[in-house]
């Protein structure tokens, strides 16, 4: 970067005039066009400088936060930094919301009265809800601000398996990632390299191109010098190469037609997608570790077991009823309401909301999604299979079996036994809790038989059935994008809406904080316009 704005200006000579002239508010803004404050994350809102949010104008402003989960917290954190009174009223008796981890002795009642009680062994716990960070999301930004250590989440592991049922010749077989991978990357490359070799394909490429591209096929697929695939080491061995005499002896590729009717590639885009590749990272010891060094700076703002029951707003503030934990109804006011509650239960509060806003909160469905975490009393997985972290993908109820990405080696470990959704997640919700134990032990038991020999304990969660959620994420169609997501976007009166339905990322930790930021900047710049 240049030392001088201009030819006889330095920067700071240059920042200094404008400081006079504008005041601090002027020198961020001139910084930020300058570079010099840094990149934030992509799409994130930009806040303006804490010390400069109009103090004059700031002062004695009360905000009036419903729910602690991320959004609610990062609002908080984000407000209170420019000197706004906070207060956040939280239903449960936790924060974080989503972002929750369940360990030994944690009791959680169902709506329907369905409880259960952890019974992990102390140090191992369950991710119910969010568990992995996309290393692209602000969701990283805040870990490094709040000091919360990282380590790597195993997203995609070769090692682990597909399995489908009623499916063709593969059916019931359990298929290593690796295997299938190799085997249609191998054929399809086989298949678009013999293609332009012969011309048969109607491309704008001179012949230098089309060697160029056929050779890079040979290399994709690991294909023979007469652009077959018959397989390669890519997939896997029957015996792996080792020392002395040991070359290995590679596996027989499965042929094209069984790959096709597996339906195995169905599931590859799924890790291309920009949220889903790797690296991806989670907080060590439980995703709850994000809630709780947010608590830990906005903690003393929290009211916990504060149930809203009204939301009320007028020409010059807010006021919220919430019954309180001792059971008295009690009223928090202030001059803006920032609601992250989930539009899953806030549709059924009563509020002073606009007639467009109301039907745009009643429109919104929510995903049905259920989890259920199994402790085993040893690591099969790793021991027997050589499985360190990743999942299995399979067509069967419980959708997808999960391998914990950290405590590598040790001896016991819990994996989330499955991870669904629609209306599997409905029929295993539906089940009593024993029911979803044996259910996913009997359909895992097909893929791993040590599962009934090994296992210990369980948990599992119905997002749908979870009080103050009542759901997973968000779930937009595209008329609802079009139609209702517009209006939520925009203040009600005095009532911003924030967490990760307010966003285009729904179903993930970003989508909170994403939104949390825009909201706080459209209230600093409300105030400051005021």
């Amino acid at each position: 970067m240049t030392e001088h704005v201009g030819s006889q200006m330095s920067r700071r000579q240059f920042l200094m005039q404008v400081g006079k002239a504008g005041g601090a508010v002027a020198v961020y803004s001139a910084m930020s066009t300058l570079g010099l404050l840094g990149q934030s994350s992509a799409g994130a809102a930009t806040l303006p400088p804490p010390a400069e949010v109009n103090a004059a104008s700031r002062n004695g402003k009360k905000i009036v936060i419903l729910g602690a989960g991320l959004a609610g917290m990062a609002a908080a954190y984000e407000m209170s930094k420019s000197g706004y009174q906070c207060v956040i009223l939280e239903a449960r008796a936790r924060p974080g919301g989503r972002n929750w981890t369940i360990r030994r002795g944690d009791a959680v009642t169902e709506v329907g009265g369905v409880k259960q009680v952890a019974r992990f062994d102390e140090g191992l716990y369950f991710n119910p809800g969010p568990a992995r960070i996309p290393q692209h999301h602000i969701t990283m930004d805040y870990c490094r601000e709040l000091g919360v250590p990282l380590e790597v989440f195993g997203n995609v592991n070769e090692a682990s398996y597909y399995y489908s049922e009623n499916v063709g010749p593969l059916s019931g077989k359990k298929v290593t990632k690796r295997a299938a991978k190799a085997d249609m990357r191998g054929y399809t490359s086989e298949l678009l390299a013999k293609a332009v070799s012969q011309n048969a394909l109607n491309l704008p490429l001179s012949q230098s191109d089309k060697e160029k591209l056929v050779a890079y096929l040979r290399r994709e697929g690991d294909l023979n010098a007469d652009l077959f695939y018959k397989g390669s080491g890519r997939r896997g061995y029957k015996v792996l190469p080792g020392g002395g005499e040991t070359p290995g002896v590679q596996e027989d590729p499965y042929n094209l037609s069984a790959i096709i009717q597996s339906g195995f590639g169905n599931s590859f885009s799924s890790e291309y997608s920009i949220d889903q590749q790797m690296m991806m990272f989670q907080p060590v010891g439980g995703m709850d570790q994000i809630g709780k060094a947010f608590a830990r700076k906005v903690g003393h703002l929290i009211q916990y077991q504060a149930v809203v029951q009204r939301i009320r707003q007028g020409e010059s503030g807010v006021a919220v009823t919430y019954r309180a934990a001792d059971g008295s109804v009690q009223e928090a006011t202030g001059d803006y309401c920032i609601c992250t509650i989930p539009l899953s239960v806030l549709k059924d509060i009563p509020g002073d909301f606009s007639k467009e806003m109301s039907e745009a909160i009643g429109k919104i469905s929510y995903a049905t999604t259920g989890k259920i975490g199994f402790q085993f009393r040893r690591r099969f997985w790793e021991i027997d299979e050589g499985i360190y972290s990743g999942m299995t993908t399979t067509n069967m109820d419980i959708n997808q079996i999960w391998y914990p990405s950290h405590d590598y080696l040790s001896r016991k470990g819990v994996v989330v036994g499955y991870y669904n959704f629609g209306e599997a997640a409905v029929q295993l919700g539906d089940m009593s809790l024993a029911a979803r134990e044996e259910y996913a032990l009997k359909q895992g038991a097909k893929i791993h038989p040590q599962y009934h020999r090994e296992f210990e304990t369980s948990f599992s969660i119905a997002w749908q059935k979870t009080a103050y959620n009542m759901g997973g994420w968000a779930s937009y169609s595209s008329a609802d994008r079009k139609d209702y997501y517009p209006t939520l976007n925009k203040p009600d009166g005095r009532i911003y809406l924030a967490g990760e339905h307010m966003s285009y990322l729904t179903g993930w930790m970003a989508g909170a904080f994403e939104s949390a930021r825009l909201t706080v900047k459209a209230i600093q710049e409300r105030v400051m316009k005021a």
